[in-house]
């Protein structure tokens, strides 16, 4: 089969991958779609962690085509979404339920090959199948709506709430519409590319502005007087980042959401933190919240058809990438056997 395998820092070819023969517990997949995300950037960039050799994609759907003897909860042509972390069930965190936080957790395109190939193997306990209503492209959201739904858990959001949202990518489009939801009363986003505020505020955004020409403090400060209750930090810049702690209000929340190079470091002031009273939260993930996040796209909580989705097929991953870094698009699709 032909695959989009990583094998080193900025190195990525598309290449032909023998299968092995099915575990057990395993199920055979054809590829249907699988999303571009971020974090994919980050592993061919080097700046995010894999266990390379690997087939990446993990965010994505397929057709099953063939289960191992002991799968029950599928059959031969069902459709379905795969969430990609395995965790082992048996460590320290596990036993408390911080599965995503497991001590040996792997996950589908980043350790075990992933959705970025024509089939892919997967464990059937990942599996979730996709209602019949919901179209395969919708699929590919799966994955990042549960991260979101996850992210908005740790924000606490309560009604009546100002958030500020730093990015308009795919993450910060979800959050937006997912923050309207929790309660909040307004929601501003800062975004420097003008199609993405566009679409922000087609999506319910208060206010949208530019980083590039507005003065962004100020401009929170005008809107809530003291700062926002919740800032969300999306673009996975140290800037951002650091910004984040300069736009919350005291005793709100900053929730640190986007991918930021690892071994990096902002300036943070303990005193400030302290004397503030601030929460500074991490968002990694979607421990439990993959189901949540069918039963949103299904019911029609969460709007795509303002997303301007780019379908790539799989020999062109790397304009597939090229597109999604330069962000000319909000959802980059890679379609391996159309």
């Amino acid at each position: 089969m032909k695959a989009a395998l990583f094998e080193a820092a900025h190195r990525l070819r598309v290449a032909q991958r023998s299968l092995r023969s099915l575990l057990p517990d395993e199920v055979l997949l054809r590829i249907q779609a699988c999303g571009v995300c971020g974090t994919d950037i980050h592993i061919v960039e080097g700046s995010s962690r894999s266990t390379p050799p690997v087939v990446l994609g993990h965010e994505f759907v397929g057709v099953v085509e063939d289960i191992g003897s002991s799968v029950k909860n599928v059959t031969p042509g069902d459709v379905v979404a795969i969430d990609p972390n395995i965790s082992c069930g048996a460590c320290f965190y596990c036993r408390r339920g911080l599965v995503h936080l497991c001590e040996h957790l792997k996950a589908y395109g980043v350790d075990l090959d992933g959705g970025m190939a024509e089939q892919c193997i997967v464990k059937a306990s990942q599996l979730y199948h996709l209602p019949a209503e919901l179209p395969w492209e919708v699929g590919t959201f799966i994955e990042p709506v549960s991260c979101c739904v996850h992210g908005i858990d740790r924000a606490s959001i309560r009604l009546g709430d100002t958030v500020v949202l730093l990015g308009a990518g795919t993450i910060g489009l979800i959050l937006l519409q997912l923050a309207r939801s929790a309660g909040a009363a307004r929601v501003i986003v800062v975004e420097p590319r003008e199609h993405k505020r566009i679409k922000a505020q087609e999506l319910g955004a208060s206010r949208v502005l530019d980083p590039t020409t507005d003065r962004i403090s100020e401009a929170v400060k005008d809107v809530t007087g003291v700062g926002a209750d919740v800032v969300f930090e999306c673009a996975g810049t140290l800037e951002t980042a650091q910004q984040s702690l300069r736009l919350v209000r005291r005793g709100g929340t900053v929730v640190f959401f986007g991918v930021c190079p690892r071994g990096r470091t902002i300036d943070v002031e303990p005193n400030f933190v302290f004397s503030n009273e601030l929460a500074i939260v991490g968002s990694y993930i979607n421990p439990h919240t993959f189901a949540r996040a069918i039963n949103l796209l299904h019911q029609g909580k969460i709007r795509l058809d303002k997303f301007f989705v780019e379908r790539f097929p799989l020999d062109a991953v790397h304009e597939a990438l090229a597109s999604l870094r330069v962000g000319n698009t909000v959802k980059t699709v890679i379609v391996p056997n159309e």
